[in-house]
């Protein structure tokens, strides 16, 4: 299970960066990306938030109690694992993590997802 969330170098935004009737572009948020590890909330959805994450590396093992988390992969590869198993998801691919399931979350190189979760949920995990 997780550590202090200090310890993880992530740069988590969750300001709400767009609006109703805005476009939003991913690639172009993504291309200026100079994290390894970016997470930015991009708009809210009724009670959930679409976030858009620029990731490499890896995230830390952890669960989210109350909510279910969505990864959807716009460009590279995401890895899922999961106790019992690995996940591997291309372009175009998305996977559902249900509540209370312990994952974590791998990029083995610049990898750029969108998440779909509750508006609420704590990014680092409970």
């Amino acid at each position: 299970m997780p550590e202090s969330t200090t310890a993880y170098p992530y740069e988590t935004r969750l300001n709400i960066l767009h609006g109703p009737l805005e476009t939003i572009d991913v690639k172009a948020l993504a291309d200026a990306c100079m994290y390894k590890w970016f997470n930015q909330t991009l708009c809210k959805v009724n009670q959930s938030v679409v976030r858009v994450g620029v990731i490499e590396g890896e995230y830390h093992w952890h669960k989210h109690d109350e909510d279910d988390e969505f990864f959807y992969v716009v460009e590279g590869t995401l890895l899922i694992d999961l106790e019992e198993k690995t996940v591997e998801l291309a372009p175009g691919q998305g996977f559902v993590v249900p509540r209370t399931v312990v994952h974590r979350t791998r990029a083995p190189k610049r990898t750029v997802i969108l998440m779909v979760e509750n508006a609420g949920i704590i990014p680092t995990g409970n």
